[in-house]
């Protein structure tokens, strides 16, 4: 798959409905995953990514980390790229999976991953080269990203969770956009001063300490990237968590007594969460480690991802 070679359309607003639902986290979720993946660099790899990103970037990785969402409308091909759909079922085949709705295989997150990991391959190699590498770098860390959203590896009757309406306490939303944005954004406001970056000390932290004996497993690659693993855990996520109990319509909040000691907190969350009235919030508060891990080991790949590609 050489997906720069694709015919660029321009963005017509027209012809915006046409385009499919699915996006990647919010905002703030990649430039989470960006941020803990740029502390992570090697020297080699901080020096490349640097001579990569535009000026007007700053050498700030995460400040481009939704350019790929940014552009679909004018790089109409690169819409499937996004996420992976699976036949319904709760495992994951590149084979059976990886395809647009065409047909065309390689045509999805991990295939996406593949070919920019093939393309930045060339850095240094030469001083001309067949691909945009500033492109296939924000291309690469954004699918890195997109593929440890749990319903980015969703099931193709409800396009990941599109197509289910529920309801995030008061607000009518659909079940994808509670993964991408909702969660985050009510984990902000509760618990970080609606401070993204308070969220991203929260979860460094919790890298180096609770998780630091995960990280090493995290980072195993046979491979220069491993998307399969991730897609696999995606869509064990989305079963077991992001579509479990819920249903069109559904109200997600719900009783957490019986909860509590189940759920895994940050040390400054369980703080918070003491003042908090405990007769709501069960899908919130039981799903937020599992956004929180995901952010975590997206940022950690694509960091280790990044080093392996670039010495």
């Amino acid at each position: 798959m050489e997906c720069c070679r694709y015919q660029l359309i321009p963005a017509l607003i027209s012809l915006i409905f046409l385009c499919p639902l699915a996006h990647g986290w919010g905002v703030d979720g990649h430039l989470i995953i960006c941020k803990i993946a740029q502390s992570r660099l090697s020297k080699s790899a901080e020096e490349a990514v640097e001579q990569l990103l535009p000026g007007y970037a700053d050498n700030d990785l995460s400040s481009l980390c939704s350019w790929a969402d940014r552009v679909r409308f004018r790089y109409r091909w690169s819409a499937p790229l996004h996420f992976i759909n699976t036949p319904d079922v709760c495992n994951y085949q590149y084979d059976r999976d990886c395809k647009d709705e065409n047909g065309e295989k390689d045509r999805c997150a991990a295939g996406a991953i593949h070919n920019y990991t093939t393309q930045l391959l060339n850095y240094g190699k030469s001083s001309q080269s067949d691909y945009n590498l500033t492109e296939g770098l924000l291309f690469l860390s954004h699918f890195m990203g997109d593929i440890h959203q749990p319903l980015h590896v969703g099931f193709a009757s409800d396009r990941g969770g599109n197509d289910i309406n529920v309801r995030w306490y008061t607000r009518k939303q659909v079940l994808h956009h509670v993964w991408d944005n909702n969660i985050i954004e009510t984990a902000e406001q509760r618990f970080y001063n609606e401070d993204v970056q308070e969220l991203i000390d929260a979860i460094q932290h919790n890298i180096t300490t609770e998780w630091a004996d995960q990280v090493k497993t995290w980072e195993a690659c046979s491979e220069t990237a491993c998307p399969d693993i991730y897609a696999s855990e995606g869509i064990k996520a989305a079963c077991d968590y992001a579509y479990k109990g819920v249903e069109e319509g559904s109200v997600l909040k719900g009783k957490v007594a019986h909860t509590v000691n189940k759920v895994y907190f940050y040390s400054v969350c369980l703080r918070e969460f003491l003042k908090l009235n405990l007769t709501a919030d069960d899908y919130f508060l039981s799903r937020l480690p599992i956004v929180n891990l995901r952010l975590a080991q997206g940022g950690v790949r694509l960091a280790a991802t990044l080093n392996r590609i670039f010495g």
